[in-house]
């Protein structure tokens, strides 16, 4: 079935009300949290007060003998066990040929401790409260060393502040990889003979993800069978199995289950394998306990994943009438302290073959430098290296266009791609779209044309006004595998489903996909019950469970409809198939000549027909089946590898409004026109499009995680310090849609998770940087925070009213 046949079934473009919400809003919703075991003990963490030290001893005698403590345990435990580090699931290759260096990450700290938050000890208790009693008397002797937290100061070397400040031995000067792509050569060239060149430098600011559930983990090891079973707060268990049986303890695959039950959000965050969760499931073992870990807040804040923290500087060379001839790039990249799962993926395979954008740039050349700091870990946050390309590109393309006297909106008409299949510069095929009807939409429902009419409005008021442009791509469903293995990653990229009839003819699908918001249980229903002919209650979708689902690559990249429902695709053809066979034995016919449709089988030109649930019946009492050539049964499992990438694109525009004497900006309209292909449930989409939004107008106003240049203490470790945007924050936002399908999978679907985050931070700026350029405001960095902008107004005109 074809994508456009696709689109026209029932179900397919229904905005029905998501399945899952009855149990979330009635409070019946099981997180890991809720899960308690037998005997169940609690974990809590000792964690480094210092971003940067030796350990020089750690006394855990009294520790161990307070009241409830099961086990206390260190790095010299871990070791002596030979638990390995964890792994980071993508290999850069230096510009040089070298890999990238890979230093240890243990689960309890070895030798020093890195960052503030860092795991130095494990206590494990009958309860919370004697395990954090406990953990207060575990001592720790620490001789501090040189911290460096900013990305500028580990570029910079071994000078100044940092002198001294070589986080591992393996990397003395604290450099990770250098990457590039791109024809230099040729990009240079080109901007020798341009007729203009803009720059700009540009900081992407760090974010916190802070999912509304923080992460949790229960781990159990059942002595009887020699098996291990952990809950976890996690998007892709069975990569999580994978990374830590095969790299970490060492332990056979199969005796290990892993359930992740309701997820409260991710956002990339818990995509990976963190020490956490390696370190219950060892200690369960050897205390024979069942255990618990609840993060709180404050260490979520700590030692989560977090987010961006690139540095840049770009160029971009344009001729007399404002056409793009190259890209110039350098991005200094934060890691972080350790190589987390997928951190050296972000900045480089997932951002600068993005860089090309929706434009017809023929030349880029893009260099990234990645840097290991006294900070947490750096990965994948909602976007995961598009939203910084994004960024980037789209604050030069309006920097381009102010100073060539142009239009945003002009210049990005005048250099959109238009033909496709398009070959872009930096790797990637782009195989449809249409970014001019999402641009002339966007503009119709921003209502650009009654834009200088509510500017003379604000002036008026004695307020700034200005309009922001973004025009954004983003690759989804990073595949296909081998193409993906040959660019560094360590795992494959595909996904699995699974479909089970029942006798009665309702359906239980087994994803490798999950949901932690996304709403999978409405959306892969509908597919379900699409194909089939059934009604959407009758089909039941799992998801989250080693030990259920066959296997799966979790949910993260915007994968989940078009790689994970493309497999269900996939097994609900081999369904149709074999269901063919059994229409056609018990209608006496060909099922060369079996049609299906709306749930019926039919014999091509007769009236013969039979409903679907006959034939799954059927399936199982095979009293009337050709058993000589079919089993009995009706139960398919798939695994859908892309032969590319999908790529949404959309336009998003966006006004503020500016106080100049506080600097207080307000966002007065937003607009946002995206190209998700072949969409299946409008009101799902459209909640994913406004978190997105909400979470990149965060980043743009108000988010921004601060450590301290000196000490690397975490500043902003706490919502009284880290600002978080609320519904009062934004205005209505006007959404709208341009539709064409993805060539290349089933059901035409491109993903839609991620474009909010990626298009609106740009969009945002870019109309505060308006607002301010009367003022003679050039630039600034995320966020835009009332102090920022009203400082920018100062320094730009001294002179200005205060």
């Amino acid at each position: 079935m074809g994508a456009s046949d696709f689109s026209r079934l029932p179900h397919i473009g229904e905005s029905l009300l998501r399945k899952e919400d009855y149990r979330f809003l009635t409070g019946a919703g099981q997180y890991t949290d809720d899960v308690v075991l037998a005997a169940q003990s609690h974990a809590v963490f000792v964690r480094s007060p210092h971003a940067h030290a030796r350990i020089e001893r750690i006394r855990t005698d009294a520790a161990r003998a307070a009241p409830g403590v099961l086990g206390v345990f260190t790095g010299a435990d871990v070791a002596a066990d030979k638990v390995n580090g964890l792994p980071c699931g993508w290999l850069i290759t230096s510009t040089n040929g070298a890999p990238m260096k890979e230093p240890p990450h243990p689960i309890l700290a070895q030798g020093k401790v890195r960052y503030v938050g860092d795991h130095v000890a494990l206590v494990v208790a009958q309860t919370q409260q004697q395990a954090r009693d406990a953990a207060e008397l575990v001592e720790v002797d620490y001789e501090a060393l040189p911290a460096v937290v900013h990305v500028a100061d580990a570029a910079a070397g071994t000078t100044g502040a940092v002198a001294g400040a070589a986080l591992h031995d393996i990397a003395p000067d604290n450099h990770c990889f250098k990457w590039a792509i791109g024809d230099r050569t040729a990009v240079d060239a080109a901007f020798a003979d341009a007729a203009h060149v803009t720059r700009l430098d540009l900081l992407n600011n760090r974010l916190i993800p802070n999912a509304i559930e923080p992460r949790a983990v229960i781990a159990s090891y059942q002595r009887a069978n020699d098996e291990y079973t952990l809950y976890v707060s996690n998007q892709n268990p069975h990569v999580e199995r994978l990374l830590m049986t095969a790299f970490v303890l060492g332990l056979p695959e199969h005796k290990v289950r892993v359930i992740a039950p309701d997820v409260g959000g991710g956002f990339g965050s818990k995509i990976f394998l963190y020490a956490e969760d390696v370190c219950l499931t060892w200690a369960a073992k050897k205390l024979q306990r069942n255990i618990k870990w609840v993060a709180d807040r404050s260490e979520s804040f700590l030692c989560d994943a977090h987010g961006r923290d690139h540095s840049s500087h770009a160029e971009m060379a344009l001729d007399e009438e404002g056409r793009f001839l190259a890209l110039r790039v350098h991005t200094d990249a934060n890691l972080g302290a350790y190589l987390s799962t997928f951190a050296s993926a972000v900045p480089t395979i997932l951002y600068a073959t993005l860089l090309a954008g929706p434009y017809r740039t023929p030349l880029v050349h893009v260099e990234v430098d990645a840097w290991f700091t006294n900070t947490a870990p750096v990965d994948a946050y909602r976007g995961a290296g598009r939203p910084e390309a994004t960024y980037l590109l789209e604050r030069l393309v309006s920097r381009c266009a102010w100073e060539m006297g142009l239009e945003q909106d002009e210049l990005r008409k005048r250099n959109f791609i238009t033909s496709f299949p398009y070959q872009t510069p930096v790797a990637l095929q782009y195989d449809i779209g249409d970014y001019p009807a999402c641009m002339a939409q966007a503009q119709q429902l921003a209502d650009v044309a009654g834009f200088a009419a509510r500017r003379a409005a604000s002036t008026a008021k004695g307020l700034l006004r200005g309009i922001g442009y973004s025009s954004y791509i983003e690759a989804c469903g990073i595949a296909p595998s081998n193409i993906a293995g040959a660019l560094g990653a360590r795992a494959g990229l595909f996904e699995c489903g699974e479909v089970r009839v029942h006798p009665t003819g309702s359906v239980t699908v087994f994803t490798g996909s999950h949901s932690h918001g996304q709403g999978h249980e409405t959306t892969f229903a509908q597919v379900v019950a699409a194909r089939l002919g059934i009604a959407v209650e009758s089909v039941d979708i799992v998801h989250g469970d080693t030990g259920r689902v066959p296997f799966g690559m979790g949910t993260y990249g915007s994968r989940s409809i078009s790689v994970g429902g493309a497999a269900i695709m996939k097994a609900l053809d081999k369904i149709e198939t074999k269901a063919k066979k059994i229409a056609a034995h018990l209608m006496e016919a060909s099922d060369a000549d079996i049609d299906f449709a709306n749930g019926e089988f039919s014999v091509r030109g007769t009236d013969k027909k039979i409903p679907f649930a006959q034939v799954a019946l059927t399936a199982y009492v095979p009293h009337n089946y050709p058993l000589d050539k079919l089993e009995p049964g009706l139960n398919e499992t798939a695994f859908y590898d892309p032969t590319n990438f999908t790529f949404p694109a959309g336009t998003y525009i966006c006004e503020v409004e500016i106080d100049p004497a506080t600097g207080a900006t307000r966002v007065d309209r937003f607009t946002a026109v995206d190209d998700f292909g072949t969409i299946i449930n409008p009101m799902i989409v459209e909640g994913q499009v406004h978190g997105g939004v909400a979470q990149g107008i965060g980043q743009a106003l108000m988010e921004n995680c601060v450590y301290d240049r000196e000490t690397g203490q975490l500043l902003t470790g706490s919502f009284m310090d880290y600002a978080m945007p609320r519904a009062d924050d934004f205005p209505d936002f006007k959404l709208g849609h341009v539709c064409t399908p993805c060539t290349h999978n089933s059901l035409g679907t491109k993903g839609c998770g991620e474009a909010g985050a990626i298009g609106s931070p740009p969009a945002v700026i870019n109309a505060v940087l308006d607002a301010l350029r009367p003022l003679g405001v050039r630039d600034f960095d995320m966020p835009a925070t009332p102090h920022r902008v009203w400082q920018a107004i100062q320094q730009a005109n001294p002179s200005a009213k205060t």
